[in-house]
């Protein structure tokens, strides 16, 4: 269903940043593709709260760069790892899903809607929590 490999996002120039990104790349490096897959949903969901955050301040800018990573993690991530091919009629649901998710975060990036931020976490939450469910059953069979 999902192909192995994906581009990782860039981190910021803060200090901050450049720790948190070696701490992500340091997690990528002995990550299982399953367990990269769940980082992928784990920085759609940090960048989900960022773009809350950053929308509730005003801070526009910060706001259009946190959807804009979300965007980045559901488009080049999780709809890129897809495979369309083999994965099934699970495959392409996913695939609409996360199409959907991308034209809502684009609505809620140019109208400021929190209400569409929030619709994109809850579509996406179910996804991740079976996602995380099934980790023990496939490294129990990696193994």
């Amino acid at each position: 269903m999902f192909a192995a490999t994906f581009a990782p996002m860039r981190a910021a120039g803060s200090p901050a940043s450049a720790y948190a990104q070696v701490g992500l790349e340091t997690a990528m490096n002995s990550a299982t593709p399953h367990k990269l897959i769940e980082l992928l949903f784990d920085g759609y969901r940090d960048a989900l709260a960022r773009a809350r955050g950053a929308l509730r301040a005003g801070q526009i800018e910060a706001k259009a760069r946190a959807i804009s990573h979300a965007a980045r993690i559901v488009e080049e991530g999780l709809k890129a790892g897809l495979n369309l091919a083999d994965g099934g009629q699970i495959a392409t649901d996913l695939n609409a899903l996360y199409a959907y998710i991308g034209a809502r975060l684009t609505h809620a990036n140019l109208h400021n809607d929190e209400a569409a931020l929030d619709e994109c976490a809850r579509l996406i939450e179910p996804v991740h929590a079976a996602w995380v469910e099934i980790g023990p059953r496939v490294h129990a069979i990696a193994q």
